[in-house]
């Protein structure tokens, strides 16, 4: 594996995280009981991105971390897997 397909690996593992780590901890204006006139009470107090970002990059990390070492610490690889999955005949 090249650093290049690492990356690409690391890259959309990244966006797929973050997508789903966008909801933790979100807060709505109804939970905090201050809605701004003329929004819905449903909408983000605030997006806190910095935070879901920073969430986003250590989960994303751990991830490949443990892919990379599946792939090249125990010699894994896409033809392994017909090994784990039943034939049906």
């Amino acid at each position: 594996m090249t650093w290049i397909s690492l990356f690409a690996v690391f890259f959309i593992i990244w966006w797929t995280v973050l997508f789903a780590m966008l909801p933790f901890g979100l807060r709505t204006q109804d939970d905090d009981k201050d809605v701004t006139l003329g929004t819905v009470s449903s909408a983000p107090r605030g997006a806190h991105m910095l935070k879901t970002v920073i969430r986003t990059t250590v989960v994303s990390v751990l991830i490949v971390a443990i892919f990379y070492g599946i792939t090249k610490g125990l010699g894994y690889s896409f033809d392994d897997i017909p090994r784990f999955v039943p034939k049906f005949d």
